[in-house]
Parts: structure tokens; sequence; C-alpha cells
């Protein structure tokens, strides 16, 4: 659950959410909230129970898998540790345009749910914590569903009461968030590519 909610990062979104959604009021940011939140939550547990056969249909092992989601998560955990936002997770200006109009229910699809809170990092963690547990796929499966409703759950709780948490947090305070989740999501990336290398090259766990 960990890692699921250091690659959401909700506390470090609460600026990107308060941008995205600047000039709506109580009700439209209540719905924003609402509606990504839901979005990312069927995107993460649509991707984490398909994605297993996605592999399959590509011939993608998980070992690689493993391999090419800590590359990623490392380098949201790079961005994360300067206090920025990854490139992964970053609307384009095109998406963010101050002059131009403001369909929430859009804004909360694109980019708000998906790359922001459900991005390839947090796909990539979902597949491989999903299918990597010694307990077997569908107990570890159905764990990982479950952390990451509880996630967005808190995810949710948070982008709700942004506009409060954007006000009584400093930015300072949120950059010392945002670090500190940067730590663990590296420490967790270097654990997943290493795992990975393993078991694409099982010699290096005998020298």
């Amino acid at each position: 659950m960990a890692a699921l909610f250091a690659v959401v990062n909700p506390f470090g979104n609460v600026p990107v959410f308060l941008a995205l959604t600047e000039g709506a009021g109580p009700a439209d940011r209540l719905l924003v909230a609402r509606r990504a939140s839901l979005v990312a939550l069927g995107a993460g547990m649509v991707f984490a129970v398909a994605g297993p056969f996605l592999l399959a249909f590509f011939g993608i092992t998980l070992a690689a898998f493993r391999v090419a989601g800590g590359i990623i998560l490392f380098g949201i955990a790079a961005s994360l540790l300067h206090a920025q936002g990854s490139p992964l997770h970053t609307p384009r200006a095109e998406e963010h345009d101050p002059g131009a109009p403001r369909p929430w229910p859009d804004i909360a699809v694109a980019p708000l749910a998906v790359p922001i809170l459900a991005g390839p990092g947090t796909l990539a963690t979902l597949l491989v914590l999903g299918q990597g547990a010694s307990d077997g796929p569908l107990p570890a499966l159905a764990a990982v569903l479950l952390a990451f409703l509880a996630v967005m759950a808190a995810t949710y709780a948070i982008l709700v009461n942004a506009e409060r948490v954007g006000n009584r947090l400093s930015r300072s305070s949120l950059n010392l968030i945002t670090r500190m989740m940067g730590l663990l999501l590296a420490v967790i990336a270097v654990q997943m590519a290493a795992a990975g290398l393993l078991r694409l090259f099982p010699a290096w766990g005998r020298a």
C-alpha cells in the first residue's frame, strides 16, 4: 500500500488539482475529485486484472516488466526528490490553458485521472505487485486491489479538501512530503528492477 500511495502521491498533487480547477466552484471541484478518483480507480483495476493477459499476448515476461516498471518508477522518484512534478504526471501546456474553457468532467478524466493519478508508474506498480507475490497471483491481486481502493479513497478525501490542505500546508511542507514520497519510491523502484534482473539473469544471484 505504501508503494501505491507514494506513486499516486495525493498530497503532492494538491497544487496540480487546484491549478486545474482554478475558477471552479465547490460543487464543480467535488465533481472533478469524485470523477477523477473513480476513473483512476477503474483504470488501475482494469489494468491490474487484464495486464497479465496483455503481457502474454505480446510475449513480455513479468521479469522484463519489473525492470521496465522499476526504471519508470525511478524516473518519477527522481523528479519527486527534487520536489518537481514528473513529466509522466504533469499535464501538457495545451491541457492546462488558463484561457481555455473548462469542461470539468473532461478535466477529471484527462489529465487528472490519467495520467496524473493513474499514470504509467501506478499501472506498473499494480501489475507487478498483483502478480509477484509468493502466495500466488489471485490472493496477491485481491490484496493489491483492496490496497488501491484504500489509496484512491484517501486520494479522494485529500482532493475534496485540497483547498483546505493547500492553505494549511506551506509550500515547503508539501515539498518535504513530496521528497519523502520520492525517497520511498526510489527504494521501491530499485527493489522492483533488481527482482526483475535476478529473474532474467539468475547467475547474478549466485555471484
